[in-house]
């Protein structure tokens, strides 16, 4: 179920399904290195979307490698930015990541469902950041859960997939505890 918080800016109403930590687990295929299957990983990932009440969603990104046993490697990526819908359901991400890249992308909510596409619109790069022209990115609310499947190109390499994860919702135990007033106190009782 998505909640709607009640100080979320008006604007953002239809971006609520964002609301919230995720985490979960994706691949990664550096499109600098399509084709060489040594270069796959699996990762983890931790995203958080919130508000202060103003009429953008604040985002913050951290993945990680994982390794065959799902313990994390290394860092791989950090992104953080701002999103935005205007009343036509039209998206726009301002997001700058570890790597020296600041990315402008637009897109649109999809009518009827919670699943925003998102296309760069600008990309600019510090003097030490990989090549990287531009990307593509769907996020989709599905079953209660957050997935998302990026693409990436380079002026050498068109577009092509180089990350997607599937996210669920973290659930903090405070919110739990407002709920749970008549535990008993050894709860053993709680199964009897």
């Amino acid at each position: 179920m998505i909640e709607i918080p009640s100080d979320l800016h008006p604007d953002l109403v239809p971006l609520a399904f964002l609301l919230g930590n995720w985490t979960g687990a994706g691949v990664a295929a550096p499109v600098e290195k399509q084709g060489r299957d040594q270069d796959k990983c699996n990762f983890g990932q931790e995203v958080t979307f919130g508000h202060d009440g103003r009429d953008f969603l604040e985002y913050v990104s951290h993945s990680w490698e994982l390794d065959a046993e799902g313990k994390k490697v290394r860092p791989l990526e950090t992104e953080t930015g701002y999103w935005r819908i205007d009343k036509d359901r039209k998206v726009e991400v301002v997001m700058i990541r570890d790597q020296g890249i600041a990315e402008i992308w637009y897109g649109e909510l999809a009518d009827q469902k919670p699943q925003i596409d998102l296309v760069t619109d600008a990309v600019a790069r510090t003097a030490g950041a990989d090549e990287y022209s531009g990307g593509k990115r769907l996020y989709g609310y599905v079953n209660g859960d957050l997935m998302w499947v990026g693409e990436k190109s380079t002026p050498e390499i068109p577009l092509r997939p180089y990350m997607s994860a599937h996210l669920k919702k973290v659930v903090d135990p405070s919110e739990w505890a407002k709920d749970v007033v008549d535990l008993p106190d050894d709860g053993i009782a709680f199964f009897k």
